[in-house]
């Protein structure tokens, strides 16, 4: 059996409080030193901007010379955007002319092959309404790796979990998890609760292979 590959986490460092030096980032810090402490991952490492994050995920410090097997990113999210702070990654920037391209490329190059990676992307929305399915199929098909995202605001619980493959097609509806809005404008998301669709808790580690399109 081949060694395992390098599970890693980025989160956003930014996100701390206005008169207190706390905030969800202390929330992500802690929740790090947990899934450590579990084995879960290999490396973590807060960042405030993607250009901070893609570097450092292809990084020795990072990978430590093996393929990455997995890479969770916990921040905020909306329709079919992963925000670091205010710097967004969104479908345009698996396109050869954005800025984040080659770092992403480069990225692409050191998950595991044939498939087997899998990029989680533990934010609110960033796989709901039109916007979110587009992003989940062109992150799918550029790294060759499967993707996860939500579609309802998460917290502790995180509802309307959904993976694909790449070469896949969604399969969950672009009205999932709206409250307010269209799927092509899209206003407000649920929240998540025990009775929304694919709901699991923050410490929960994986992904359901049956929840993979």
């Amino acid at each position: 059996m081949p060694p395992r590959g390098r599970r890693l986490l980025v989160f956003d460092r930014t996100c701390v409080g206005a008169r207190l030096p706390v905030g969800l980032s202390t929330a992500w810090t802690s929740g790090a030193r947990l899934y450590r402490a579990m084995r879960r991952l290999d490396a973590v490492k807060g960042v405030s901007s993607w250009s901070e994050a893609l570097a450092w995920l292809v990084s020795d410090e990072a990978t430590d010379g093996a393929p990455i097997e997995e890479i969770q990113y916990w921040g905020h999210g909306r329709w079919g955007k992963v925000l670091v702070d205010r710097d967004g990654l969104d479908a345009a920037a698996f396109r050869s002319l954005h800025p984040l391209h080659a770092s992403l490329e480069r990225l692409r190059e050191r998950l595991v092959p044939g498939g087997g990676a899998l990029v989680w992307l533990r934010t609110c929305e960033a796989f709901g309404a039109e916007a979110g399915l587009d992003l989940a199929e062109r992150m799918a098909d550029f790294f060759g790796a499967r993707v996860a995202g939500h579609t309802h605001v998460i917290g502790a619980l995180q509802s309307g979990l959904h993976g694909l493959r790449p070469g896949h097609r969604p399969d969950w509806s672009p009205a999932e998890g709206l409250s307010e809005g269209t799927p092509s404008a899209p206003v407000r998301a649920h929240g998540s609760s025990p009775w929304r669709p694919r709901t699991i808790h923050c410490l929960d580690g994986r992904v359901p292979e049956a929840w993979f399109a």
